[in-house]
């Protein structure tokens, strides 16, 4: 009896160690598989086989030891190239096809990471998309920021895209006091437009939108200030600023944009 129990824990004890075994190695085999970019400053991990899923490329030779790369400072290695398009490129290295956000506009750039990659797949799509986008025809959007110093009018902003508009009012919402969870409906006359029509003036002469409810203050130069830099965020050009006369952009009467 004592000889039966003494060889059942043995066995359990052999099963125990081969079990842990198994687990190391499959550990350190799962390690071994992935390797830590620095590209340009941003890490990447990912796993070899993705890299190497297109022979004679760059990656592939760094993967297999065919190229030489440096390493930086934690030992990863270091690629001169720009990180944060590579992820457009380790993202085709994924999917085995292009894919892009939308309203992406680099298309040049992307073309000469997938060369220095040496990636002739992506080097194609990238060249096959931005022929499509040269012979598409662009609507072109105008975008107007009128302010007529008038409590009956207020600041008034156009744009013939109202995804913009739409960008205009989460910004606003966000720089104001506004303690609503979105945007005041009395100020948005139409998808196309905004207008701020309750503003009062302050002692030191600065208008402030106020709605009647004062759940939504803001000043006015704040809210104009906000669309200019969305408007040059978005790729809008000044086209056309009337009464800068005071020196800032911010206090022009109406400005037009174009993109």
């Amino acid at each position: 009896m004592e000889r039966k129990i003494i060889r059942r824990e043995k066995e359990r004890e052999y099963e125990g160690k081969h079990n842990s075994l198994e687990d190391a190695d499959q550990g350190k085999n799962c390690k071994s598989t992935l390797m830590t970019l620095n590209v340009g400053g941003y890490l990447y991990i990912t796993q070899k086989q993705t890299l190497t899923k297109y022979p004679d490329t760059f990656l592939e030779g760094i993967v297999n030891g065919k190229i030489l790369c440096p390493f930086d400072a934690d030992g990863h290695y270091f690629i001169d190239r720009d990180g944060l398009l590579f992820r457009h490129v380790l993202n085709f290295l994924r999917n085995g096809e292009l894919l892009l956000p939308e309203g992406f506009r680099e298309n040049q750039l992307l073309a000469q990471e997938a060369e220095f990659f040496q990636l002739k797949g992506l080097a194609e799509e990238v060249k096959s998309r931005w022929e499509k986008e040269q012979l598409t025809p662009r609507e072109t959007t105008f975008l107007e920021i009128t302010d007529n110093h008038d409590r009956s009018q207020g600041l008034r902003i156009f744009c013939n895209a109202p995804d913009f508009i739409s960008k205009i009012k989460s910004r606003i919402v966000l720089v104001s006091k506004s303690r609503l969870d979105g945007f005041p409906e009395e100020f948005s006359v139409s998808s196309n437009i905004i207008q701020f029509k309750y503003f009062i003036k302050s002692e030191n002469g600065t208008r402030l939108v106020l709605k009647e409810d004062n759940t939504f203050v803001c000043t006015l130069e704040t809210l104009k200030f906000e669309a200019i830099m969305m408007a040059l965020k978005c790729g809008f050009r000044l086209l056309t600023s009337l009464d800068c006369s005071k020196g800032s952009i911010v206090h022009s009467d109406a400005l037009h944009f174009i993109k």
